[in-house]
Protein backbone atom coordinates (compact mmCIF):
# COMPACT_ATOMS: atom_id res chain seq x y z
CA UNK A 1 0.00 0.00 0.00
CA UNK A 2 2.85 2.37 -0.82
CA UNK A 3 0.58 4.48 -2.99
CA UNK A 4 -1.40 5.54 0.06
CA UNK A 5 -0.51 8.73 1.94
CA UNK A 6 1.57 8.22 5.08
CA UNK A 7 1.20 10.34 8.18
CA UNK A 8 3.67 10.58 11.06
CA UNK A 9 1.83 10.99 14.35
CA UNK A 10 2.88 12.66 17.56
CA UNK A 11 0.88 11.28 20.49
CA UNK A 12 0.07 13.66 23.34
CA UNK A 13 -0.88 11.82 26.57
CA UNK A 14 -0.58 8.11 27.23
CA UNK A 15 -3.94 7.20 28.74
CA UNK A 16 -6.57 4.72 27.63
CA UNK A 17 -7.94 6.64 24.64
CA UNK A 18 -4.43 7.20 23.23
CA UNK A 19 -3.72 3.49 23.65
CA UNK A 20 -6.87 2.61 21.72
CA UNK A 21 -5.99 5.05 18.95
CA UNK A 22 -2.41 3.85 18.52
CA UNK A 23 -3.37 0.17 18.73
CA UNK A 24 -5.82 0.67 15.88
CA UNK A 25 -3.70 2.70 13.48
CA UNK A 26 -0.73 0.32 13.79
CA UNK A 27 -2.75 -2.66 12.59
CA UNK A 28 -1.61 -4.12 9.28
CA UNK A 29 -4.92 -3.50 7.56
CA UNK A 30 -8.60 -2.75 7.96
CA UNK A 31 -11.61 -2.47 5.64
CA UNK A 32 -11.39 0.49 3.23
CA UNK A 33 -7.87 1.38 4.36
CA UNK A 34 -6.90 4.72 2.81
CA UNK A 35 -3.64 5.70 4.52
CA UNK A 36 -0.55 4.42 6.28
CA UNK A 37 0.37 5.52 9.77
CA UNK A 38 3.46 5.57 11.94
CA UNK A 39 4.21 6.91 15.41
CA UNK A 40 7.11 9.40 15.36
CA UNK A 41 6.84 10.83 18.88
CA UNK A 42 5.10 10.24 22.19
CA UNK A 43 4.80 12.81 24.96
CA UNK A 44 3.64 12.40 28.53
CA UNK A 45 4.21 13.96 31.92
CA UNK A 46 7.13 11.59 32.43
CA UNK A 47 9.47 9.48 30.31
CA UNK A 48 8.54 6.45 32.41
CA UNK A 49 4.92 6.72 31.26
CA UNK A 50 6.08 7.01 27.65
CA UNK A 51 8.23 3.91 27.98
CA UNK A 52 5.39 1.89 29.49
CA UNK A 53 3.07 3.12 26.74
CA UNK A 54 5.32 2.36 23.78
CA UNK A 55 6.33 -1.04 25.15
CA UNK A 56 2.85 -2.20 24.22
CA UNK A 57 3.43 -1.41 20.53
CA UNK A 58 7.14 -2.04 19.88
CA UNK A 59 6.86 -5.72 19.08
CA UNK A 60 8.24 -8.15 16.48
CA UNK A 61 5.14 -7.31 14.44
CA UNK A 62 6.05 -3.60 14.43
CA UNK A 63 9.86 -3.44 14.55
CA UNK A 64 9.93 -0.18 12.61
CA UNK A 65 7.98 1.67 15.31
CA UNK A 66 10.69 3.52 17.23
CA UNK A 67 9.15 6.83 18.34
CA UNK A 68 11.06 9.51 20.16
CA UNK A 69 9.92 9.67 23.77
CA UNK A 70 9.44 12.98 25.54
CA UNK A 71 8.69 13.89 29.13
CA UNK A 72 6.59 16.85 27.99
CA UNK A 73 3.96 17.67 25.39
CA UNK A 74 5.87 20.73 24.16
CA UNK A 75 8.66 18.54 22.81
CA UNK A 76 6.16 16.64 20.68
CA UNK A 77 4.88 19.92 19.24
CA UNK A 78 8.45 20.91 18.40
CA UNK A 79 9.40 17.61 16.72
CA UNK A 80 10.03 18.26 13.03
CA UNK A 81 9.22 14.66 12.11
CA UNK A 82 5.61 14.92 13.29
CA UNK A 83 2.95 15.66 10.65
CA UNK A 84 -0.03 15.68 13.00
CA UNK A 85 -0.52 15.70 16.76
CA UNK A 86 -3.14 13.44 18.33
CA UNK A 87 -4.39 14.94 21.59
CA UNK A 88 -5.74 12.32 23.99
CA UNK A 89 -5.78 14.36 27.21
CA UNK A 90 -8.93 14.91 29.34
CA UNK A 91 -11.18 17.47 27.66
CA UNK A 92 -10.50 20.20 30.23
CA UNK A 93 -6.97 20.41 28.75
CA UNK A 94 -7.95 20.34 25.07
CA UNK A 95 -7.99 24.09 24.54
CA UNK A 96 -4.50 24.59 25.99
CA UNK A 97 -3.05 21.55 24.19
CA UNK A 98 -4.55 22.58 20.85
CA UNK A 99 -3.36 26.16 21.10
CA UNK A 100 0.17 25.05 21.97
CA UNK A 101 0.28 22.59 19.05
CA UNK A 102 -1.12 25.19 16.66
CA UNK A 103 1.41 27.78 17.80
CA UNK A 104 4.14 25.29 16.87
CA UNK A 105 2.62 24.94 13.40
CA UNK A 106 1.30 21.43 13.90
CA UNK A 107 -1.82 19.85 12.40
CA UNK A 108 -4.12 18.53 15.12
CA UNK A 109 -6.60 15.72 15.74
CA UNK A 110 -8.16 16.44 19.15
CA UNK A 111 -10.31 13.98 21.04
CA UNK A 112 -13.97 14.60 21.71
CA UNK A 113 -15.39 16.68 23.17
CA UNK A 114 -13.23 19.20 21.35
CA UNK A 115 -13.51 21.74 24.17
CA UNK A 116 -15.43 22.44 27.36
CA UNK A 117 -17.75 24.88 25.59
CA UNK A 118 -18.29 26.60 22.26
CA UNK A 119 -16.37 29.71 23.30
CA UNK A 120 -13.20 27.67 23.84
CA UNK A 121 -13.65 25.88 20.52
CA UNK A 122 -14.08 29.14 18.63
CA UNK A 123 -10.80 30.44 20.08
CA UNK A 124 -8.99 27.30 18.93
CA UNK A 125 -10.46 27.39 15.43
CA UNK A 126 -9.54 31.03 14.99
CA UNK A 127 -5.96 30.22 16.00
CA UNK A 128 -5.84 27.32 13.51
CA UNK A 129 -7.20 29.56 10.76
CA UNK A 130 -4.60 32.23 11.47
CA UNK A 131 -1.78 29.68 11.50
CA UNK A 132 -3.05 27.81 8.44
CA UNK A 133 -3.04 24.33 9.96
CA UNK A 134 -5.47 21.42 9.81
CA UNK A 135 -7.52 20.65 12.91
CA UNK A 136 -10.45 18.30 13.57
CA UNK A 137 -12.44 16.95 16.47
CA UNK A 138 -11.88 13.21 16.78
CA UNK A 139 -15.52 12.18 16.64
CA UNK A 140 -14.45 8.77 15.38
CA UNK A 141 -17.95 7.24 15.26
CA UNK A 142 -18.93 9.45 12.33
CA UNK A 143 -16.25 7.85 10.15
CA UNK A 144 -17.51 4.29 10.54
CA UNK A 145 -18.60 2.66 7.27
CA UNK A 146 -21.70 1.58 9.21
CA UNK A 147 -22.73 5.20 9.76
CA UNK A 148 -22.21 6.08 6.10
CA UNK A 149 -24.25 3.05 4.99
CA UNK A 150 -26.99 3.83 7.52
CA UNK A 151 -27.31 7.35 6.13
CA UNK A 152 -27.53 5.92 2.59
CA UNK A 153 -30.29 3.55 3.70
CA UNK A 154 -32.14 6.44 5.36
CA UNK A 155 -31.67 9.32 2.92
CA UNK A 156 -30.68 7.86 -0.47
CA UNK A 157 -32.38 4.48 -0.62
CA UNK A 158 -35.11 5.70 1.79
CA UNK A 159 -35.79 2.17 2.99
CA UNK A 160 -37.96 3.30 5.90
CA UNK A 161 -39.64 6.08 3.94
CA UNK A 162 -40.18 9.37 5.68
CA UNK A 163 -38.04 9.54 8.81
CA UNK A 164 -40.10 10.46 11.86
CA UNK A 165 -37.98 10.13 14.97
CA UNK A 166 -34.88 8.63 16.62
CA UNK A 167 -34.22 7.34 20.11
CA UNK A 168 -30.68 6.87 21.39
CA UNK A 169 -29.27 6.13 24.83
CA UNK A 170 -25.76 5.68 26.22
CA UNK A 171 -25.40 4.54 29.83
CA UNK A 172 -22.54 3.76 32.16
CA UNK A 173 -22.85 2.30 35.66
CA UNK A 174 -20.56 4.55 37.69
CA UNK A 175 -20.67 4.73 41.49
CA UNK A 176 -19.92 8.45 41.59
CA UNK A 177 -20.27 8.94 45.39
CA UNK A 178 -17.45 6.43 45.96
CA UNK A 179 -15.03 8.24 43.64
CA UNK A 180 -12.44 10.79 44.81
CA UNK A 181 -13.23 14.44 44.26
CA UNK A 182 -10.49 14.58 41.63
CA UNK A 183 -12.08 11.88 39.44
CA UNK A 184 -12.90 12.89 35.86
CA UNK A 185 -16.39 11.54 36.53
CA UNK A 186 -16.87 13.83 39.56
CA UNK A 187 -14.80 17.02 39.19
CA UNK A 188 -16.60 19.82 37.27
CA UNK A 189 -13.22 21.41 36.54
CA UNK A 190 -12.44 18.33 34.43
CA UNK A 191 -15.75 18.54 32.55
CA UNK A 192 -17.32 15.72 34.55
CA UNK A 193 -20.82 14.51 33.83
CA UNK A 194 -22.63 12.24 31.43
CA UNK A 195 -23.28 14.85 28.71
CA UNK A 196 -19.76 15.68 27.50
CA UNK A 197 -18.37 12.21 28.18
CA UNK A 198 -21.02 9.94 26.63
CA UNK A 199 -24.06 12.11 25.88
CA UNK A 200 -22.16 13.56 22.93
CA UNK A 201 -22.47 10.13 21.28
CA UNK A 202 -26.23 9.97 21.85
CA UNK A 203 -26.51 13.46 20.42
CA UNK A 204 -24.38 12.41 17.45
CA UNK A 205 -26.71 9.49 16.67
CA UNK A 206 -29.67 11.85 16.78
CA UNK A 207 -27.92 14.29 14.44
CA UNK A 208 -26.73 11.74 11.84
CA UNK A 209 -30.06 9.88 11.64
CA UNK A 210 -32.31 12.92 11.23
CA UNK A 211 -30.28 14.47 8.39
CA UNK A 212 -27.19 13.83 6.29
CA UNK A 213 -26.23 17.52 6.30
CA UNK A 214 -23.40 18.81 8.50
CA UNK A 215 -22.01 22.13 9.66
CA UNK A 216 -23.22 25.25 7.87
CA UNK A 217 -25.39 23.15 5.53
CA UNK A 218 -27.36 21.65 8.42
CA UNK A 219 -30.64 23.04 9.66
CA UNK A 220 -30.64 24.54 13.14
CA UNK A 221 -32.56 22.24 15.46
CA UNK A 222 -35.02 23.31 18.12
CA UNK A 223 -33.72 21.95 21.43
CA UNK A 224 -35.36 21.14 24.73
CA UNK A 225 -33.58 19.35 27.55
CA UNK A 226 -33.33 18.43 31.20
CA UNK A 227 -30.58 17.18 33.50
CA UNK A 228 -30.26 15.46 36.86
CA UNK A 229 -27.48 17.04 38.91
CA UNK A 230 -25.82 15.02 41.67
CA UNK A 231 -22.56 15.84 43.44
CA UNK A 232 -22.30 18.91 41.21
CA UNK A 233 -22.33 17.05 37.87
CA UNK A 234 -25.02 15.71 35.56
CA UNK A 235 -25.69 12.02 36.14
CA UNK A 236 -28.44 12.04 33.52
CA UNK A 237 -29.15 14.26 30.52
CA UNK A 238 -32.10 14.09 28.14
CA UNK A 239 -32.13 16.14 24.94
CA UNK A 240 -35.02 16.53 22.51
CA UNK A 241 -34.08 17.73 19.02
CA UNK A 242 -36.65 18.84 16.45
CA UNK A 243 -36.08 20.09 12.90
CA UNK A 244 -38.79 22.62 12.00
CA UNK A 245 -38.68 22.01 8.22
CA UNK A 246 -39.32 18.26 8.47
CA UNK A 247 -40.76 17.74 11.95
CA UNK A 248 -38.18 15.00 12.56
CA UNK A 249 -37.37 14.50 16.22
CA UNK A 250 -34.71 12.75 18.29
CA UNK A 251 -34.60 11.89 21.97
CA UNK A 252 -30.95 11.60 23.01
CA UNK A 253 -30.22 10.44 26.55
CA UNK A 254 -27.21 9.61 28.68
CA UNK A 255 -26.61 8.52 32.25
CA UNK A 256 -23.89 7.36 34.59
CA UNK A 257 -26.42 5.51 36.75
CA UNK A 258 -27.20 2.51 34.54
CA UNK A 259 -25.27 0.35 32.05
CA UNK A 260 -25.86 0.58 28.30
CA UNK A 261 -27.88 -1.85 26.19
CA UNK A 262 -26.83 -3.78 23.08
CA UNK A 263 -29.66 -2.16 21.11
CA UNK A 264 -28.94 1.50 21.73
CA UNK A 265 -30.73 3.36 18.92
CA UNK A 266 -33.99 3.13 17.01
CA UNK A 267 -34.97 5.17 13.95
CA UNK A 268 -38.63 5.13 12.91
CA UNK A 269 -40.13 6.00 9.55
CA UNK A 270 -43.30 5.66 7.48
CA UNK A 271 -42.23 2.30 5.98
CA UNK A 272 -40.53 0.66 8.95
CA UNK A 273 -37.76 1.17 11.46
CA UNK A 274 -34.06 0.51 12.03
CA UNK A 275 -32.30 -0.61 15.20
CA UNK A 276 -28.58 -0.05 15.82
CA UNK A 277 -26.55 -2.41 18.01
CA UNK A 278 -23.20 -2.87 19.71
CA UNK A 279 -21.86 -5.33 22.24
CA UNK A 280 -19.30 -2.66 23.16
CA UNK A 281 -20.82 0.84 23.24
CA UNK A 282 -22.83 3.29 21.09
CA UNK A 283 -19.54 4.95 20.19
CA UNK A 284 -18.49 1.72 18.47
CA UNK A 285 -21.49 0.36 16.49
CA UNK A 286 -21.35 -3.17 15.09
CA UNK A 287 -24.54 -3.79 13.11
CA UNK A 288 -27.97 -2.40 12.31
CA UNK A 289 -31.21 -4.13 11.39
CA UNK A 290 -33.77 -2.87 8.88
CA UNK A 291 -37.32 -3.78 9.90
CA UNK A 292 -39.63 -2.96 6.96
CA UNK A 293 -43.39 -2.94 7.54
CA UNK A 294 -43.79 -5.16 4.49
CA UNK A 295 -41.02 -7.75 4.36
CA UNK A 296 -38.43 -9.56 6.40
CA UNK A 297 -35.84 -7.95 8.64
CA UNK A 298 -32.41 -7.41 7.07
CA UNK A 299 -29.22 -7.28 9.10
CA UNK A 300 -26.26 -5.13 7.99
CA UNK A 301 -22.95 -6.18 9.55
CA UNK A 302 -19.55 -4.50 9.18
CA UNK A 303 -16.07 -5.90 9.68
CA UNK A 304 -14.18 -4.04 12.39
CA UNK A 305 -10.78 -5.56 13.25
CA UNK A 306 -10.27 -3.18 16.19
CA UNK A 307 -12.17 -0.34 17.81
CA UNK A 308 -12.52 1.77 14.66
CA UNK A 309 -10.15 4.71 15.17
CA UNK A 310 -8.32 3.95 11.92
CA UNK A 311 -11.12 5.36 9.76
CA UNK A 312 -10.91 8.86 11.26
CA UNK A 313 -7.10 8.66 11.11
CA UNK A 314 -7.31 7.81 7.41
CA UNK A 315 -9.56 10.81 6.81
CA UNK A 316 -7.09 13.11 8.56
CA UNK A 317 -4.19 11.72 6.54
CA UNK A 318 -6.04 12.25 3.27
CA UNK A 319 -7.01 15.80 4.21
CA UNK A 320 -3.48 16.77 5.20
CA UNK A 321 -2.05 15.11 2.10
CA UNK A 322 -4.47 17.13 -0.05
CA UNK A 323 -3.73 20.39 1.76
CA UNK A 324 -7.18 20.75 3.29
CA UNK A 325 -7.56 22.52 6.64
CA UNK A 326 -10.94 21.01 7.56
CA UNK A 327 -12.66 17.67 7.10
CA UNK A 328 -15.93 17.35 5.23
CA UNK A 329 -17.47 14.82 7.63
CA UNK A 330 -16.53 16.75 10.79
CA UNK A 331 -15.93 20.39 9.76
CA UNK A 332 -15.36 23.10 12.33
CA UNK A 333 -18.95 24.31 12.00
CA UNK A 334 -20.21 20.86 13.00
CA UNK A 335 -18.11 20.84 16.15
CA UNK A 336 -19.45 24.31 16.94
CA UNK A 337 -23.03 23.16 16.34
CA UNK A 338 -22.63 20.24 18.74
CA UNK A 339 -21.01 22.37 21.43
CA UNK A 340 -23.66 25.08 21.17
CA UNK A 341 -26.34 22.44 21.71
CA UNK A 342 -24.50 21.02 24.73
CA UNK A 343 -23.88 24.51 26.13
CA UNK A 344 -27.62 25.12 25.99
CA UNK A 345 -28.37 21.80 27.66
CA UNK A 346 -26.01 22.65 30.51
CA UNK A 347 -27.38 26.18 30.89
CA UNK A 348 -30.90 24.84 31.26
CA UNK A 349 -29.93 21.82 33.34
CA UNK A 350 -27.40 23.35 35.71
CA UNK A 351 -24.20 21.44 34.83
CA UNK A 352 -21.83 24.39 35.01
CA UNK A 353 -18.03 24.23 34.68
CA UNK A 354 -15.61 26.75 36.23
CA UNK A 355 -14.56 27.89 32.73
CA UNK A 356 -18.12 28.83 31.75
CA UNK A 357 -18.94 32.54 31.75
CA UNK A 358 -22.66 32.16 32.36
Amino acid sequence: MTDLPTIRWGIVATGMISEWFVTDILKASWPDKRANHTISAVGSSSLHKCQDFTAKFITPANPEIQPRLYGSYQEVYGDGNVDCVYIGTPHSFHKQNCLEAIAAGKNVLCEKPFAMNAQQAEEVFQAAKAKGVFIMEAMWTRFYPLVKKLQDVLFVEKEIGKVYRTFCDFGLDVDIPSLPETSRYKDPALGAGSLLDIGIYSLTWGIVTLSDKVGDAAEEAEVQSTQTIEHGVDTASSVLLRYPSTGRQAICTSTTNHPRHVEFARIEGSKGYITVHSTDAPSSPEWFVLHPKDGSAERYEFEKPGRGFFWEADAVAQDIHAGRKQNGTMPWAETMRMLRIMDGVRRRGGARFPVDDW
